[in-house]
């Protein structure tokens, strides 16, 4: 663990001074992964400079990135609009910092109950995009496959008794399609795995659990060791989706030779276009080494 920890310490150090992250452009995911980061580094090395940096990040996203209703996507023009899964993993960054400081649990709550009779059809899903001031659907984008599930799953952890009716629902559309639920794109599975952690004994939990890795093994290309994007495509790769198959794995404590070695591919790995530099690659990667509060078994 120290040296994973002095290996983030270092890359956190440097995104500051490229000015990368947290000083960079506004990204509701990456700002929930950097946020939860914080609070892991805060947590482990009891120096609250890391809490008032995640709070410094949580006031910089409703500065910027904050509506009447909800969270916008992202800073640059092209992040329009509110995904659901984006605003699902904020909460989750809200429920971590909220286990120090309540108020950011409440806000957690709030916002969940201000976002959930938008996005959510009871019975038939969960709407993946809307429009920014969530007033209907973004054009051309239907139900979400995962939505259901990230929004049990954070539910759950965030509040279980304020949001016990935002619950019924989201388990309601889990149980109605666990079953048939077929994800072959890595991000996506990382992110299954993660979920099923915080509710092991649960029936759709075990089964998309073995269903994730038994898809996984396909996507694994040994040498130089990596998920492919698709079991299509064993050529295409990317860092970040890698990086949340990583925690995924470690969620439920599978494979930590193959999280090793993609730790060691990516850290060469060079793409060559935009995501060399992107916060959400170097973010992710640190969340890989040090998955912290991610995961259910942190200390509380």
């Amino acid at each position: 663990m120290p040296d994973n920890i002095d290996r983030v310490l270092a890359r956190l150090q440097w995104m500051r001074q490229e000015r990368i992250w947290p000083n960079g452009l506004r990204y509701l995911w990456t700002d929930a992964f950097g946020v939860t980061l914080l609070v892991s580094l805060r947590n482990e090395l009891a120096d609250d400079r890391f809490l008032a940096e995640a709070e410094w990040v949580v006031g910089e996203v409703d500065r910027v990135l904050g509506r009447p209703l909800g969270i916008r996507i992202g800073e640059q023009a092209d992040r329009d609009g509110q995904y659901f899964h984006y605003l699902a993993m904020w909460l989750f960054a809200l429920s971590r910092l909220g286990r120090i400081k309540p108020e950011y649990r409440q806000k957690g709550v709030d916002l969940a109950r201000a976002i959930h009779p938008r996005f959510v059809a009871p019975g038939m899903g969960v709407v993946w995009k809307m429009l920014e001031d969530l007033s209907g659907p973004y054009p051309g984008f239907g139900l979400g496959a995962l939505d259901a599930f990230h929004g049990l799953v954070v539910y759950s952890v965030l509040a279980p008794d304020d949001l016990r009716k935002e619950i019924v629902e989201m388990r309601d559309l889990v149980e109605r399609t666990y079953r048939k639920l077929h994800v072959t794109q890595d991000l996506g599975l990382g992110m299954l795995l993660w979920m099923s952690h915080f509710l092991p004994q649960q029936p759709w939990a075990e089964t998309v659990r073995e269903r994730s890795l038994a898809t996984l093994d396909h996507m694994w290309i040994d040498p130089p060791g990596y998920f492919c994007r698709e079991p299509a495509l064993p050529q295409v790769k990317f860092a970040f989706t890698n990086y949340g198959v990583s925690i995924g794995l470690q969620a439920v404590s599978a494979h930590a030779e193959r999280v090793e070695r993609l730790d060691r591919f990516f850290e060469s790995y060079r793409s060559g276009d935009s995501y060399d530099r992107d916060a959400i690659t170097h973010v992710m990667g640190c969340c890989s080494r040090f998955p912290g509060e991610l995961l259910a078994t942190s200390p509380q």
